[in-house]
């Protein structure tokens, strides 16, 4: 009678503790995801497009965390269009719409200045090893080398009607067009000379009533800014994808996986994935109010204004 009166103890003893592990183990999968909000290997998740989601970082606080240092003025009067080059360099029209190119540190190198000036509307220099500056007065292209030595000249009103509001170079030297009469996204080959692809945007933007500023190619996708509905994004073979519902651009830039942007006196940076948004204040002693555009490099960034390009180095 002993043994049996310890046997059953044991039991006892034994089925409460399982009792508990069971219920332990219970708790603890709540937390577990389920299998649909995993995406499987082979699938994408395709997130809705959204509004940017309203940053509860505090400027000032933000402005902390990224060390500003000044290092020089670029003393250019009214600087027009510019860009950056992979390597760093900074391209910028000045006001007779020659192109000055400088080192990411804001040391000049050379300058191209075109036999018949025209406005520069808009510069492209990611590709490095070819220059665009598109006239939008003359509706010409200008194709340079990394040295701003003329490679060709490419008068778009020879190969097709309408006018060209943007345009930008694609990874393979072929060049976007926007034409605004037709309201067709064009896409040329200046080795040949012909147009290539052709995408129609009326039944993109509906009954709305665009006003396009600036085109960009950037890590397979293409995207054209409306100042008035915001920032239409394409493929490399222009075909729709979506909308970034940020009103109120003229230009828009690019850093590692982020779209970023110049408003309300902050950079604002938009993330091309995962659509989240954080923003960075200027430096002190910046007004927000004289500040046209803003590049940002790997490790330097650049502030334009009315009497020039402030230089800074941060990270």
């Amino acid at each position: 009678m002993l043994r049996s009166a310890l046997h059953d103890g044991r039991i006892g003893v034994f089925g409460g503790l399982c009792f508990l592990f069971l219920i332990s183990t219970a708790h603890a999968q709540v937390t577990v995801p389920s299998a649909a909000s995993v995406a499987p290997p082979s699938k994408v998740v395709v997130a809705p497009v959204q509004s940017p989601p309203k940053s509860t970082i505090d400027s000032a606080a933000t402005a902390g965390l990224v060390p500003w240092k000044f290092v020089r003025l670029i003393k250019l009067p009214n600087p027009g269009a510019a860009s950056l080059d992979r390597r760093g360099a900074l391209y910028v029209a000045d006001a007779d719409n020659n192109l000055r190119q400088y080192g990411p540190e804001g040391l000049p190198l050379n300058t191209f200045a075109p036999t018949q000036p025209g406005h520069a509307a808009q510069v492209e220099a990611w590709n490095v090893t070819t220059v665009m500056v598109f006239n939008d007065d003359r509706q010409q292209l200008v194709l340079l080398d990394r040295f701003l030595a003329l490679i060709t000249e490419v008068r778009l009103g020879d190969f097709l009607d309408g006018m060209i509001r943007a345009a930008t170079l694609a990874p393979d030297n072929r060049i976007w067009l926007l034409d605004e009469s037709s309201l067709v996204l064009r896409e040329f080959d200046p080795n040949t000379l012909r147009l290539v692809k052709n995408t129609p945007l009326d039944l993109i933007i509906g009954r709305t009533r665009p006003d396009f500023r600036f085109l960009r190619h950037y890590q397979n996708n293409l995207y054209l800014v409306d100042k008035v509905t915001g920032v239409y994004v394409f493929d490399n073979l222009g075909n729709y994808k979506k909308k970034i519902p940020v009103v109120g651009l003229n230009t828009v830039g690019f850093r590692g996986d982020e779209l970023y942007y110049f408003d309300a006196g902050a950079i604002h940076y938009f993330h091309l994935y995962n659509l989240t948004e954080r923003r960075v204040a200027l430096p002190a002693g910046v007004a927000p109010a004289d500040v046209q555009q803003v590049l940002l490099g790997e490790s330097y960034a650049y502030i334009f204004t009315a009497t020039g390009v402030a230089v800074y180095q941060w990270k």
